[in-house]
């Protein structure tokens, strides 16, 4: 409650939030204007045929549902996500010049970003396409242009979507500077946050909707809802369990022998490096289903007719079973599981290089305890960061594979959209966390100025 009252008191903090919201709400507005020229038929059921493709599903939780109504939004920011991180992947000792770039400070980095702007239209003219050929296959939206010239609709609505995505990324831009939290992530938290009131509602409708259980007896009625009752706790379990992974870090003790001249044991103590157990937050889950979609994408282009309706495609599906000849796997779930491990590991050894910071302990004179500098503290750096990974990449994947896994056991029925856990969930708390450290930091720079005016007064 003390919190409250000084951010409200904060005028600096107070501004930067409502910036925020309004920026939220331009983009809220934007993703309810369907894409000018394309209707969605009311026979179809687009809500659900999103949640059954795992990549599709992905791209409207990214967007904050904008697929789901094929908004001018309808792209999010995923195509820029898939920029960022090809963009970091090649600037490490793969493309010579963006490792140069990457060196040059400031400088360097703006010409990253543009680079990476650039890619985001690349990536955003062929994800686009893709989706556009995926939905129209199978019926779920419809063109309003003149038939004998396709090709111009298609460019037409992929020029849109790409006009939708680099505003998107604006809007973005303008919350980190003006705002409060990253941009981007803000944006995808205000898509996720604002659908999940709809899901609360649509699992009390399930199961709790008196017109459905006066009909079958009052012990139909109290099962619903303790079913109801029960699909909440185990919502928030899931919220808790995910708060502790994000929460969960690794403390190696460093020591300075540039300081430790003075320094008090309790003051060595206080001195040590966090290794997050899921240090590579949500992007192995983003790059794996951008790979799972790669095929689709593909047969949009090679076979424009009946290439995204191949059934071998569903081998790529995360939420469908596929057929061997009489006995079902679930093959797109496992690559899915074994491709997010694996991204675990190479982007938590890509965000904690344990090579470049031996390098730095060197230069400035750190130090692990009872760990020699150079490469004996690479090695252990990557063998502590390998073995804390494993906890997270395990973790990773048992949230991110909890929706696929509950729709092919058919809990929930039809309903696919009460599927728990999921990347929303990562998504959601990890931006929770970002802010209430954002604000405290506000805070405490606000505190530190007014002991300053005051001893300056004294």
């Amino acid at each position: 409650m003390k919190k409250l009252i000084n951010i409200l008191k904060n005028k600096e903090i107070m501004g930067r939030i409502v910036f925020t919201i309004m920026i939220l709400f331009i983009f809220r507005l934007g993703a309810q204007v369907t894409v000018p020229g394309v209707s969605i038929p009311e026979t179809s059921n687009l809500a659900s045929a999103l949640n059954d493709n795992g990549a599709l599903s992905l791209m409207n939780l990214l967007g904050g549902g904008t697929l789901q109504s094929f908004s001018i939004f309808a792209l999010g920011v995923s195509p820029y996500i898939t920029a960022q991180i090809i963009v970091q992947l090649l600037s490490t000792d793969v493309l010579p010049a963006l490792t140069e770039l990457k060196r040059q400070g400031q400088y360097g980095r703006k010409k990253i970003e543009m680079a990476t702007r650039y890619l985001t239209l690349m990536l955003g003219a062929v994800q686009a396409y893709g989706i556009v050929k995926t939905m129209e296959s199978q019926t779920l939206i419809e063109f309003h242009v003149a038939e004998n010239a396709p090709w111009l609709t298609y460019i037409y609505v992929i020029l849109i979507l790409l006009a939708g995505t680099m505003l998107v990324m604006w809007l973005g831009d303008q919350i980190s500077t003006k705002g409060i939290g990253n941009g981007i992530s803000m944006i995808i938290f205000a898509g996720i946050v604002s659908s999940l009131p709809s899901q609360m509602v649509s699992a009390w409708i399930n199961w709790c909707d008196p017109s459905k259980t006066t009909s079958v007896g009052e012990g139909a009625t109290i099962a619903g809802w303790f079913q109801f009752l029960l699909y909440v706790f185990a919502y928030l379990l899931i919220i808790a369990f995910v708060t502790f992974i994000e929460l969960s870090k690794r403390k190696i003790p460093v020591q300075h022998s540039g300081k430790g001249g003075g320094q008090t044991q309790s003051m060595a103590r206080a001195s040590f490096l966090p290794i997050k157990i899921n240090s590579a937050g949500v992007i192995p889950v983003i790059f794996a289903s951008s790979i799972l979609m790669a095929p689709q994408v593909i047969m949009a282009f090679v076979d424009t007719e009946n290439g995204m309706n191949a059934p071998w495609l569903k081998i790529f599906s995360t939420s469908e079973l596929f057929d061997n000849g009489g006995w079902y796997m679930p093959w797109g779930l496992i690559m899915y599981i074994i491709l997010i491990v694996a991204f675990s590991f190479f982007y938590a050894n890509l965000q904690i290089n344990p090579q470049q910071l031996a390098e730095n302990f060197q230069k400035n004179g750190s130090y692990i305890p009872g760990i020699r500098p150079g490469n004996e503290t690479e090695r252990y750096v990557r063998k502590v960061l390998n073995r804390i990974t494993v906890i997270g990449a395990i973790a990773l994947a048992f949230i991110a594979a909890l929706p696929p896994v509950l729709t092919m056991t058919g809990v929930f029925g039809d309903n696919h959209s009460l599927a728990l856990g999921g990347t929303g969930l990562i998504i959601v708390v990890g931006v929770a966390l970002e802010l209430n450290s954002q604000i405290d930091g506000l805070l405490a720079g606000k505190s530190f100025e007014e002991v300053v005016a005051a001893g300056g007064q004294g």
